[in-house]
């Protein structure tokens, strides 16, 4: 059966409506930010990854195309003709030379750049000025962390992965938590202009914490504890950050998504208080249960 005008058309419309409509998807703002760099904008140490990663990624590309460039270009200067017989070269030692050199000038410069820029993602920076203060308008210590700003204070956060969530105590020593910190699942509360340091390990198997926007990925391990830090502007009071555990955990290891929501401090504060308070009022009802079974378990 032949095909019609009037069916061919509406074939090629649908076609066109779909390639649209693909490309609106893929060119989204939201969609195709970061789309092949880091992301970044949440953390100074994000920052300084996706500064690197960018000028890797630059040197990459003109070295990719001037090689392929080359490429073509003998592809098609010296194609195969008729009657044409080809030269017999044995070596150019100033070419020889010449790329040598470039190549080891390249990777001295990204080399040093690499050096000059791992200080500023591997150590916090103190917190700033509008950071979280306590009430003699001092700030947090930290407990025996192995990152710390130079003046030795931040709010430390224990970041504990669990099949299949994460697990949030807010307590400078991660090893000896005192008995009703405050703690949190899957949401991480944290004050804007003030540098948090992360303790991060496992209770279970090797999980991977990752918030893109606020840094690199590090590893959960049982029995380790890895340490990283973020410090989110005070422009960005109110933002949720999103991330994924990156270590494949699981069967339900898509579900193991992190959160971390940024306030002020005067909200963290009042948060902080509340969790308190929730915990206090859950450990006390789940103490009268025990008590009400135990009298009723007594003969």
């Amino acid at each position: 059966m032949a095909r019609t005008p009037a069916s061919s058309r509406s074939r090629r419309l649908a076609f066109a409506v779909l390639i649209a409509l693909a490309a609106l998807l893929a060119f989204a703002g939201s969609a195709f930010a970061d789309a092949i760099t880091p992301e970044s904008g949440g953390s100074p140490n994000a920052d300084e990854i996706d500064t690197l990663y960018k000028l890797v990624l630059a040197v990459a590309i003109v070295i990719f195309v001037g090689v392929e460039g080359a490429l073509f270009y003998s592809l098609f200067k010296f194609r195969a003709r008729k009657g044409a017989v080809a030269a017999q070269i044995r070596g150019n030692t100033r070419l020889e030379v010449g790329w040598t050199c470039v190549a080891a000038v390249i990777l001295v410069v990204l080399a040093t750049f690499t050096v000059a820029t791992l200080g500023d993602i591997r150590n916090p920076p103190n917190s700033g000025a509008g950071g979280l203060k306590l009430a003699n308008g001092t700030l947090l210590a930290a407990g025996p962390t192995k990152k710390l700003p130079p003046n030795g204070k931040s709010l430390n956060i224990c970041v504990n992965g669990q099949q299949y969530i994460w697990r949030f105590t807010y307590a400078n020593d991660c090893g000896n938590a005192p008995l009703g910190a405050p703690f949190s699942y899957q949401e991480m509360v944290v004050p804007v202009d003030t540098t948090v340091t992360l303790d991060i390990n496992a209770q279970d198997v090797a999980h991977s914490w990752w918030v893109p926007k606020l840094g690199g990925k590090f590893d959960a391990i049982p029995g380790y504890t890895n340490h990283t830090w973020f410090k989110i502007p005070g422009k960005l009071a109110g933002t949720v950050f999103t991330g994924q555990c990156a270590e494949l955990c699981g069967r339900n290891h898509a579900n193991m998504t992190a959160r971390v929501r940024a306030v002020t401090p005067a909200e963290y504060e009042r948060w902080l208080e509340q969790r308190k308070k929730d915990i206090k009022a859950a450990d006390d009802a789940a103490q009268q249960a025990r008590n009400k079974l135990a009298q009723q378990q007594t003969p």
